[in-house]
């Protein structure tokens, strides 16, 4: 499998009434209740609808370079002038119409895809490694409660 170039949303981890874990798909996450907001506050449930819109609209751009990019869309209602300067004071970083993070390191590793994610950690006082094998049984990328599949 080659792992360079776009990889999609595809899933977002979240849990159901039981307290289980289930995928939804971009749309069924978008449109799933928010039992940790006030539901009945509308300016809640918008900032809510603007975060979730926000991550089912990212991408993982995988680079020949070793190189991997975590990009958002850029914010609703902002102009072109707004993102040329945010851009021009280093503000913001753009990658193929999108905001990009700061560069994530990738390798193949006996033939098995890791990264780096950066967060540094302890479990039971040891400390742990920030680079992770990514990439499932069943082809997916996972990040955090989010599962992406390449882009053809």
């Amino acid at each position: 499998m080659t792992y360079t170039g776009k990889w999609k949303l595809h899933s977002v981890m979240t849990f159901d009434d039981s307290d289980m874990p289930i995928y939804l798909t971009p749309e069924e996450y978008l449109n799933s209740p928010m039992p940790y907001i006030d539901e009945s506050d509308e300016e809640e449930v918008a900032c809510e609808m603007k975060e979730r819109k926000n991550m089912i609209g990212t991408l993982i751009k995988i680079c020949d370079d070793g190189k991997l990019y975590m990009l958002s869309p850029l914010p609703e209602g902002v102009t072109q002038e707004e993102i040329d300067k945010a851009v021009s004071a280093g503000v913001i970083k753009l990658i193929d119409g999108a905001m990009a993070d700061e560069p994530k390191s990738w390798e193949m590793r006996d033939g098995e895809f890791w990264f780096d994610t950066g967060i540094e950690g302890e479990v039971y006082d040891e400390k742990v490694s920030s680079w992770v094998k990514p990439i499932d049984e069943n082809g997916f990328f996972n990040f955090m409660n989010f599962r992406f599949i390449k882009e053809d």
